[in-house]
């Protein structure tokens, strides 16, 4: 006989601002036992000392991790000029360190615009990535290299916000494909402005649809009653709120859960939110003539009774 899970069984998306220096399984722990929830998991780790948007989702909401997984991001970050570290941010040991040189702003918006739009770009060491079953980060604590494949990423925006000539620092605003390193990126700025560079400072801003005016900080959520926490889960279909609705005829419906497609007389383009009656059932997109499914909730994504 199955164990019976400790905890609620919530349904919902409840997005934190990650605190500097925590991980984000740590986090994650942290928010199920405030949320007493039975189940729970982060939509992709944000490194200790980034801050900002982290989704995490309860229940029936994990089965759309992977979406917010593959979805745009966009940052905040600061980069300083004049010292490179293994890492790439300020956690890491300093690898090389030279007086910064002269720097115009001309200088920089020509260097920023070195890397807007689909840029190829190598994944650091200092990742989650693997090589033969390990972690890349694994390897490069114990001093070993070893060559990664660029990989093709799309940076929609990239802008200047503030540069500090006394400090050597620059801010700038990121949105970005998923796979896009930030640390990696402002290394390659530096280098741009024939600089060494690492980032000491990392917030992210959104995670698709989801931003920091959705967020919660722990020490908030500290605060509240379980009921009053429980109020601040977001329904798991605001994720997709940009996405258009189709609603399937209901001749076609039986049709549709047992292949998983369906003929469309309409030349509809792009993905959809896929209803029965009034139920989000689906996730799907529109090919040739077709209505396919790319992911099926049977049970349709629910919010909590």
């Amino acid at each position: 006989m199955a164990r019976k899970r400790k905890g609620i069984a919530l349904n919902g998306i409840i997005v934190i601002d990650k605190p500097q220096g925590l991980s984000s399984n740590h986090a994650l722990q942290r928010v199920k036992r405030l949320f007493n929830a039975q189940k729970a998991g982060h939509t992709g780790s944000l490194d200790p000392i980034a801050t900002g948007v982290l989704p995490i989702c309860f229940g029936q909401a994990t089965r759309i991790s992977q979406y917010l997984l593959d979805a745009d991001k966009a940052y905040q970050a600061t980069i300083q000029l004049g010292i490179s570290t293994d890492s790439g941010d300020a956690e890491g040991n300093v690898i090389e360190q030279h007086q910064v040189p002269a720097i115009t702003l001309q200088n920089i918006h020509n260097a920023l615009d070195k890397f807007r739009g689909e840029i190829s770009q190598i994944p650091p060491m200092y990742s989650a990535l693997k090589h033969q079953g390990k972690p890349l980060y694994e390897l490069a604590r114990q001093g070993i290299e070893i060559e990664r494949k660029a990989r093709n990423i799309n940076i929609y925006s990239l802008e200047l916000i503030d540069y500090n000539p006394e400090k050597h620092t620059i801010d700038i605003d990121v949105r970005c494909s998923k796979g896009t390193y930030i640390r990696t990126l402002g290394m390659d700025i530096a280098k741009a402005l024939n600089c060494a560079g690492h980032l000491i400072k990392l917030t992210r801003t959104a995670c698709g649809l989801l931003t920091m005016n959705d967020a919660s900080s722990l020490e908030t959520l500290q605060t509240l009653t379980l009921d009053s926490c429980h109020e601040k889960l977001l329904n798991p279909e605001y994720a997709f709120t940009d996405t258009p609705i189709f609603t399937i005829p209901n001749d076609k419906v039986d049709l549709f859960y047992l292949k998983g497609k369906m003929q469309l007389t309409n030349n509809f383009t792009g993905s959809a939110r896929i209803y029965d009656q009034d139920r989000f059932v689906a996730l799907g997109h529109f090919n040739d003539g077709e209505l396919v499914k790319k992911q099926l909730f049977l049970q349709g994504i629910i919010e909590n009774e």
